[in-house]
């Protein structure tokens, strides 16, 4: 397709996919070819049908997302020249100022698109999608699918592993129960992932948003909740980024950030909370290569991550005994004897 294997690049770094940036003929400039990787978990809901055609339909309404091309009938991305934002400043690390700024204003542009006016096909069935400022339900669907499609999922082959951390069934029940009770607000566009690796700056200080896949439509606090758990800004930062995400989306809708005071720490429990499903299934996975022995070596850094994503949501999710790290290294241990010798015996 490019005509010179030699200037492929790639397979380029990614969880979900495997990704080359190649040049088409025509002069078109560089493209994104993905794949995606047939070993890759996937734990998040996706609504949208194709992201290229989201990306299309958010042409001339959200600044900075990558054009989509048409190479051979095939739409392709156009690939974003820079680098990461994560690759300048890495979690935990202060945002400057302009990139910041970018960030609020990309909040802002999103708050004015809603289903109505986003026609790009949708994977999810109208059944399953709250109505407009149902905030709660919307929570409830995010509750129910890591209930269903992670806990319920893996709970056969993790669910000895989960015992040991005191997870169980119960769990869900008190998740719900510390989570909902949320404000109405007008539901709009999500991006749903935005993180530091998802953002790139361009030569000229542009910041562009890239990774579209988890967008949906809802509540529009949640996306900045989860921007916020992903990001790790530093405190100080942290509260200028709510009181100009509270200024931006209330002056273009208001009621965008109705109950924000009261309504952010519920959500922020939710995505602690859904970390820890996440979190056990990747980190024994990350222990245990395919026909290979357990990476014992990595099993005290595996512990220390569980820990502290265990002790974040012990509350939301009724945990009176949090494992210290040698128990649980002593039950990923343990799990992963027992899934080399299952899938020996398989």
């Amino acid at each position: 397709m490019s005509g010179d294997s030699s200037a492929v690049r790639g397979p380029l770094k990614g969880y979900h996919h495997e990704t080359y940036v190649l040049s088409p003929p025509g002069g078109i400039g560089r493209v994104k070819l993905r794949s995606p990787r047939a070993t890759a978990e996937w734990f998040d809901r996706r609504c949208f049908a194709s992201e290229e055609e989201l990306l299309r339909g958010l042409r001339g309404r959200v600044e900075q997302v990558p054009e989509v091309v048409d190479v051979e009938g095939l739409g392709m991305q156009r690939f974003i020249e820079g680098r990461t934002l994560g690759a300048h400043w890495w979690w935990g690390r202060r945002v400057p100022e302009p990139v910041l700024a970018q960030i609020v204003r990309l909040f802002g542009q999103l708050v004015p698109i809603t289903a109505e006016t986003l026609h790009v096909d949708r994977r999810c069935s109208p059944l399953d999608a709250p109505d407009d400022e149902d905030t709660d339900g919307f929570l409830e669907r995010l509750v129910a699918f890591a209930e269903e499609q992670v806990w319920g999922r893996y709970r056969d082959r993790f669910g000895t592993l989960f015992g040991e951390l005191g997870v169980d069934d119960e769990s869900f029940a008190h998740l719900r129960k510390n989570v909902l009770g949320l404000a109405p607000r007008p539901f709009c566009l999500l991006h749903a992932d935005l993180h530091r690796e998802n953002f790139v700056i361009d030569p000229r200080g542009r910041l562009w948003t890239i990774d579209w896949e988890l967008a949906m439509v809802g509540d529009p606090l949640y996306d900045l909740a989860t921007h916020l758990y992903l990001m790790r800004y530093p405190a100080g930062q942290r509260d200028r980024v709510i009181a100009d995400w509270r200024d931006t989306v209330e002056a273009v809708r208001p009621g965008s950030a109705r109950g924000l005071d009261h309504d952010l720490g519920l959500l922020l429990d939710f995505k602690r909370a859904q970390s820890v499903y996440t979190d056990v299934v990747r980190v024994a996975l990350s222990l245990r290569d395919r026909g290979a022995a357990p990476r014992w070596p990595s099993l005290p850094r595996a512990a220390g991550r569980l820990h502290r994503a265990l002790a974040a949501a012990a509350v939301p999710m009724g945990l009176t005994d949090v494992p210290e790290p040698q128990r649980i290294g002593d039950a990923l241990a343990r799990w992963c004897r027992a899934d080399a010798a299952g899938r020996a015996g398989a």
